[in-house]
């Protein structure tokens, strides 16, 4: 590695003690990933960050060693922002920077600026080793929440399973836009096999704002964000909003382009490792083994039993998403309300810091 190189080493093992982690590699790889983010000077500021918001004075006073002035510091900081290196939240009447992860996070707010080398290195980088830091978090990222019509009236479901509560009693702004991992897959070749719609996926609050200004998504009312989210579930798409109450963002996803739920899915028990409250069960006194279930199941976990012919529900994939429910004619499968409720930290900030408990 050169010498010239030091300052995004530097960078790089203080991204590894945030949320996720960003660790070395042999290949330099999250070096050229680093390079593309940040210009020198920025990595040498970044050094002042974390995943705490922290107001443009407070990482002034922390710089000073680089002598820039506030206006010089304030301004970096918004290139990054702007180049979707670092989050940004308005909080008490101004802008308050800090670290995100690489997925997700830095991959979704880079994604209008990013070249094709960076989609190269970041796919490198996930099948090595950030995809094993990110495999191995205390909690995840993201979570799974029922579609509304999915959940039965007889269970009290917490606020934050409920995709209508959020939307309605969101702050700020909410946008809409196309899926990434979904255009990523069409422009392979390998168009979606669960949706034709191109707008599924939706931001809000802060997150909302930078893909409004980046031109990545548009603004809409939520009465168009609830008709979206239908038309989500009408599709069979899991619904999957950020690990926290306050939500940033709900990803629509199949496990056919979706990068997260595809790395789930190849995992033996992925319903040990995602956050949801709710499972599925089937009534084959009901059931005509008529199998749409079995085809809208992202995750694989329906399937029939050989030897009496009766549809089962493998637990150790099932994530409780609702689809199955949804779409069977004969009302055979429901949800169930999981014993140990999974509460979700409260904000970004409170997932963060559990996520950057290695």
């Amino acid at each position: 590695m050169k010498h010239a190189d030091q300052i995004y080493i530097d960078l790089q093992q203080h991204l590894d003690k945030q949320a996720v982690g960003f660790p070395a590699t042999q290949s330099g790889v999250e070096i050229r990933i680093l390079k593309e983010l940040f210009t020198p000077e920025q990595a040498s500021l970044a050094l002042h960050l974390n995943y705490q918001p922290q107001s443009v004075l407070d990482i002034f006073n922390q710089a000073k060693d680089s002598r820039a002035t506030l206006e010089k510091i304030k301004s970096m900081l918004e290139d990054m922002r702007s180049n979707g290196a670092i989050g940004c939240r308005k909080k008490s009447g101004g802008e308050h920077y800090f670290t995100v992860p690489l997925l997700v996070g830095i991959a979704e707010l880079h994604s209008s600026k990013a070249t094709p080398q960076f989609w190269e290195n970041f796919s490198e980088y996930m099948s090595g080793e950030f995809g094993k830091a990110f495999a191995a978090t205390k909690i995840s990222q993201l979570r799974t929440i029922p579609g509304e019509k999915s959940i039965s009236m007889e269970y009290h479901v917490a606020t934050y399973d409920q995709i209508r509560e959020l939307i309605m009693n969101t702050d700020g702004p909410i946008a809409v836009g196309k899926c990434m991992c979904r255009e990523g897959a069409k422009q392979k070749g390998r168009p979606c096999h669960v949706t034709t719609h191109s707008e599924t996926c939706m931001g809000f609050g802060d997150w909302a704002r930078h893909f409004i200004k980046q031109g990545l998504s548009r603004e809409i009312t939520r009465e168009e964000a609830l008709e979206i989210t239908r038309q989500n579930e009408e599709d069979g798409l899991i619904l999957q909003p950020t690990n926290n109450q306050k939500i940033d963002f709900v990803c629509a996803c199949c496990g056919c382009c979706c990068g997260v739920l595809a790395g789930l899915k190849n995992l033996p028990k992925p319903a040990e490792n995602w956050a949801h409250n709710f499972y599925a069960a089937v009534d084959n006194d009901k059931c005509t083994s008529c199998e749409v279930c079995v085809e809208k199941c992202q995750m694989n976990a329906v399937g029939a039993n050989e030897q009496t012919e009766c549809l089962t529900i493998n637990l150790d994939r099932c994530i409780g998403c609702g689809n199955c429910v949804t779409s069977c004619p004969s009302s055979a499968m429901t949800l169930v309300k999981k014993e140990r409720e999974t509460v979700p930290p409260q904000d970004s900030t409170s997932l963060y810091k559990i996520l950057a408990e290695k």
